[in-house]
């Protein structure tokens, strides 16, 4: 990623003047900006950019104006499109006809505020609580970038439900589900990352105690299905 410094350079500056000389216009550069071109009239008038023509000199306001608008631009345009991927280019567990499927479940809600609806309910064991599971896992914004994902990683992500090892939400969300299901988790703020998330390249921020969507699938519970056999 490049620093913020190298941010407030337009691409293609050069120290090289880009405006063509005139009668009554001069043309003005600043460390590499784009030149600006200023009219002379009504403007004291000092040594130029060549032998050529004469200068005014920007003020500084102006300048300071122009660095502060380009930085705050270019960086509210990283933060909406350079913080996540497309995502078409990210696996998921619910596909666009799984999604229009999804808008006729029922959503269901807990008494802790917790929200889900089943993509598929499972045929297995539901997982005691302390016991480890295994679950594939995208998880998303509101808005459906996709900020972490086990699918990505290749494999899925074993912990001990349950047992505070993941975030409130997810915890609740799988105890009640039964091995080879998927369930779609809406979590609201106070079970999702009180501390929230840093956003990186290919991830979106997490602000502190926000809600959060986990598409989940049960894979899983390592023991309790040999125990069955």
């Amino acid at each position: 990623m490049a620093s913020p410094s190298s941010l407030l350079l337009p691409i293609g500056a050069s120290g090289k003047s880009l405006c063509s000389t005139h009668q009554g216009v001069s043309c003005e550069k600043f460390r590499g900006l784009v030149p600006r071109c200023l009219s002379l009239e009504g403007v004291s008038r000092t040594r130029g950019c060549d032998n050529k023509t004469n200068l005014s000199l920007m003020k500084r306001r102006d300048m300071i104006g122009f660095v502060f608008g380009a930085s705050t631009l270019l960086l509210n345009s990283y933060d909406a499109n350079g913080a996540g991927m497309p995502q078409e280019e990210k696996p998921k567990l619910c596909d666009e006809s799984c999604e229009k499927e999804l808008e006729n479940v029922p959503m269901m809600t807990t008494e802790s505020g917790l929200q889900y609806k089943d993509i598929k309910v499972g045929t297995g064991p539901s997982p005691p609580i302390g016991f480890q599971v295994a679950a594939n896992y995208v998880a998303m914004v509101p808005s459906g970038q996709i900020f972490d994902s086990s699918l990505e990683k290749g494999l899925p992500y074993l912990f001990r439900v349950g047992s505070g090892q993941v975030i409130k939400g997810l915890d609740e969300g799988i105890l009640s589900m039964k091995v080879g299901g998927k369930r779609r988790l809406y979590i609201p703020g106070p079970l999702a990352f009180p501390k929230g998330l840093i956003s990186a390249p290919g991830r979106p921020r997490v602000p502190p105690s926000s809600p959060v969507v986990f598409d989940v699938s049960l894979e899983y519970i390592p023991g309790l299905e040999i125990d069955e056999d």
